[in-house]
């Protein structure tokens, strides 16, 4: 899983697998949802960001597998 936001755009991106993108959904008219061939969610995109979340303040927590 990566998460990557770029600062000149707003935008945040969050992958949450690497793979081939399928198909691309609008959630909402900032908001895109990124599926593989088999509707995997691979990743999201989140346009202005920075109103839309709390990206000052990213926390990560492992889940033990």
């Amino acid at each position: 899983m990566k998460v990557s936001y770029f600062q000149d755009t707003d935008t945040l991106y969050i992958e949450f697998r690497a793979g081939d993108i399928a198909e691309t959904n609008d959630l909402d008219e900032n908001t895109t949802l990124d599926l593989d061939a088999s509707g995997n969610v691979c990743a999201m995109t989140f346009e202005h960001a920075s109103e839309r979340t709390d990206i000052d303040h990213l926390v990560v927590e492992g889940i033990a597998a």
